[in-house]
């Protein structure tokens, strides 16, 4: 039975790489994929969607007003699909990460999810929290803080590496604007500790 998959981590995890590892071993035993990565975020410049360590791929992207159900189903009308991976689903919305449930249900078709769980307030967004309450499996990907321990957070930073309170929940951006910290830094950093500190 197909199932819904959730890989989640922090910023820096290696999750779009996983991603695309995934892919590659799908397409390697001649299995054809589906993949999406949100429209907004346009940080690659060849590929829809890329990993800091340079792997890279095409996909089709989702918005608001995207059906995850009929695009995936009428592509696999097409041609058959053996598995659907979505980037970034962290800014699916919940009814498009329903649209992936069902994908996996009624069409059988493995959805494999890779994203956030939380935003820069260490709160969820909407898309994950959805994930995390329906998706068969949930997967950690582990980051780490500087100090060692495991990062589970997204410290929104200014130039001078200087915590970010305010804000829209989504802002893209990679190591320029975002820290991937443990807990205790992250509060710490909230309180005016300085995350590009090294103590």
């Amino acid at each position: 039975m197909a199932k819904l998959y959730f890989y989640y981590a922090s910023m820096n995890a290696g999750k779009s790489t996983n991603l695309l590892q995934a892919d590659f071993n799908y397409r390697e035993r001649g299995m054809a994929t589906m993949l999406w990565t949100a429209a907004f975020d346009g940080r690659g410049e060849h590929h829809a969607i890329a990993s800091r360590i340079g792997l890279g791929a095409d996909a089709h992207r989702f918005d608001d007003a995207t059906d995850l159900w009929t695009a995936v189903t009428t592509s696999h009308g097409a041609a058959p699909l053996s598995c659907v991976l979505i980037d970034e689903a962290q800014f699916l919305s919940p009814q498009q990460v329903w649209q992936c449930a069902r994908v996996a249900d009624f069409a059988s078709i493995p959805v494999l999810c890779f994203g956030l769980r939380t935003d820069f307030k260490g709160q969820l967004f909407p898309g994950s929290a959805t994930l995390l309450g329906i998706a068969d499996e949930l997967v950690e990907l582990k980051a780490v803080c500087h100090c060692g321990r495991k990062a589970t957070m997204n410290l929104r930073v200014d130039a001078e590496g200087q915590a970010i309170h305010e804000g829209d929940q989504t802002l893209i951006g990679g190591n320029e604007r975002y820290v991937a910290l443990c807990r205790m830094h992250f509060a710490m950093a909230r309180n005016g500790w300085s995350p590009l500190k090294t103590d």
